[in-house]
């Protein structure tokens, strides 16, 4: 099938830049991390910058390590995978959004579904953590996705748009725009995703445009995404970037997609 034809022809779709980030989960140390941001930093060009916003979000432990390297160097953007909702307290083994801020973070992941699978987290939890994070001057990345049995339903749009409205509802005009959202239907990642057809995603996305787009900085797509497939995923209406797993991790990898996205963003 061809990739789809975005619709997408204002001029704020047509000059903001194309998100592309990775996670790291965990994985990585503090060498392996500087060495993968001072590759990326001597490798990015002009023209990539001039289209396309990169950002990384390493673990807790090379948020320091990575913003180092590229503080003052490049416009990539760091950030955290996760930040309790509490400024401070006994929250053993947490870790707050002011803490991962002084880290060098300016990005909080909130809500992926390993999150919410293996650690509890709640449509209510991502809600706070969200207004923590807007609080502190930083970006909201929020994780929505549904499961498979919920798609074979058909029922993906329904539970994605629960998600995002749970955690989003009554942010003013404003503040939402500060806000990007991730949609990671589960089937779609981690070692026992699957690729998407990319007509799998079109509805999810029509839903999530029709309420959120132009409203929230950019709504990205994450799941097993590859330098094969990349393109055509970036070409689906309302997809303005994509957050990407294993692929991103080789240095090299992440480079080839941010030239892809700008390429897509010239086409």
């Amino acid at each position: 099938m061809p990739p789809l034809e975005s619709s997408a022809t204002t001029e704020e779709s047509a000059t903001k830049p194309l998100w592309i980030g990775t996670s790291w989960k965990m994985n990585k140390l503090g060498s392996d991390a500087r060495a993968w941001a001072n590759t990326l930093t001597e490798n990015l060009t002009d023209d990539v910058l001039s289209q396309v916003q990169p950002f990384v979000i390493p673990s807790f432990t090379a948020i320091s390590p990575v913003a180092q390297v590229i503080d003052g160097r490049s416009p990539v953007l760091v950030g955290a995978q996760n930040a309790h909702w509490e400024d401070s307290g006994a929250w053993t083994g947490e870790i707050s959004v002011p803490q991962v801020k002084d880290a060098g973070a300016s990005i909080v992941e909130i809500g992926h579904s390993e999150r919410r699978t293996h650690f509890g987290e709640t449509i209510e939890t991502t809600r706070w953590k969200v207004e923590a994070t807007i609080r502190y001057g930083m970006r909201p990345l929020l994780c929505i996705g549904e499961p498979a049995d919920t798609k074979a339903a058909g029922q993906s749009a329904e539970y994605i748009l629960e998600q995002a409205h749970g955690a989003l509802d009554g942010l003013d005009e404003s503040d939402l725009g500060k806000v990007l959202i991730a949609y990671e239907p589960m089937w779609a990642i981690g070692d026992a995703g699957r690729p998407p057809r990319t007509e799998e995603l079109v509805e999810s996305f029509a839903a999530l445009g029709d309420e959120y787009d132009h409203r929230v900085e950019a709504l990205l797509y994450g799941g097993s995404v590859t330098v094969d497939n990349a393109a055509q995923l970036l070409s689906i209406d309302h997809v303005g970037g994509l957050f990407v797993g294993r692929t991103a991790w080789d240095v090299h990898g992440y480079l080839e997609l941010l030239r892809i996205a700008e390429a897509h963003r010239r086409s």
